[in-house]
């Protein structure tokens, strides 16, 4: 299958490498020129412009845009819709806000132009661990795209959610629940840390990886973050919030769900900026690990 992908940041790059690895062809455009010449040396093919990546697609045209939430999106989109016909697919595997997503479809459902929403989870070590994805939208046009689910997920690691916006909305859901688990091994580290007896934290995130019913790959990548810093001297406890969480708890508030270990944990990042914590530091440096998030450096 040939799909056009535009946005090669630091998950995008990895996802079309990981496409090329899996035997699909992908056409790739950036306004970084740098990390278009990087993915055509892993089998890409490079695009100069939007329009020059359009016209070399076949007639039933694939487009992913792995771009920043909001505007982006919808400059993208308005720009793809002049350029392509009906019966084209476009893929937002963003983080956008699932009623945006809701909007959107009905948009170009208006021109005959599909668009799936598609939550992608797995950061940074996707390209070798493989994606987790959640999408929605026409379910005819989810079938289409199977061969490129499949390419970027592990097996098991693709789910159909529904009608469109239910891709995103799981992954809005995802993301709030990974804020309520982070939130809790950073507390449940900072009380060790504070309790005097001297435990190596490092050993315990290692312990607990072993038959223990908190295991996980947070606590896998707490343990990493420890062995490179024990005492996290090296990071502030400054943890910014993409905003996942925030439209989580919005939704909580919508649905009347009582959703108070995700709204404490949003609260939590935050009090970061005002903080100095060993915990917001673990939270910072698991978010590091897992998607490549900036953080704070002393």
């Amino acid at each position: 299958m040939t799909i056009g992908f535009i946005g090669l940041g630091k998950m995008g790059a990895n996802m079309v490498q990981r496409l090329v690895l899996k035997g699909q062809e992908v056409i790739a455009w950036d306004p970084n020129v740098e990390v278009v010449n990087i993915v055509e040396e892993k089998g890409a093919k490079g695009a100069s412009s939007v329009e020059q990546l359009i016209k070399a697609l076949p007639e039933k045209k694939i487009i992913w845009l792995m771009v920043p939430a909001g505007k982006p999106i919808d400059d993208n989109i308005e720009l793809i819709s002049k350029l392509v016909g009906a019966g084209s697919i476009i893929i937002d595997g963003g983080n956008s806000n699932w009623k945006d997503s809701q909007r959107r479809a009905e948009q170009l459902k208006s021109v005959g132009i599909e668009y799936v929403d598609c939550g992608t989870s797995g950061g940074v070590w996707g390209l070798d661990n493989g994606y987790c994805l959640m999408y929605g939208g026409e379910k005819t046009a989810c079938d289409t795209l199977l061969p490129i689910f499949e390419a970027l997920s592990e097996a098991g690691g693709h789910l159909y959610c529904g009608a469109a916006g239910s891709g995103h909305f799981t992954k809005m859901i995802h993301n709030g629940i990974e804020y309520g688990m982070m939130q809790a091994y950073a507390e449940g580290f900072e009380i060790l840390e504070k309790s005097g007896f001297g435990t190596d934290l490092n050993q315990v995130a290692d312990l607990w990886m072993h038959g223990s019913v908190v295991r996980s790959w947070l606590l896998e990548l707490i343990g990493n973050a420890l062995t490179v810093d024990p005492k996290l001297e090296k990071l502030k406890p400054f943890v910014a919030d993409s905003g996942e969480a925030r439209w989580t708890v919005d939704a909580a508030v919508e649905f009347s769900v009582p959703a108070h270990v995700i709204t404490a944990s949003l609260f939590s990042r935050f009090a970061s900026q005002h903080d100095d914590s060993f915990g917001l530091k673990l939270v910072a440096a698991m978010r590091n690990q897992f998607g490549g998030h900036a953080v704070k450096q002393k």
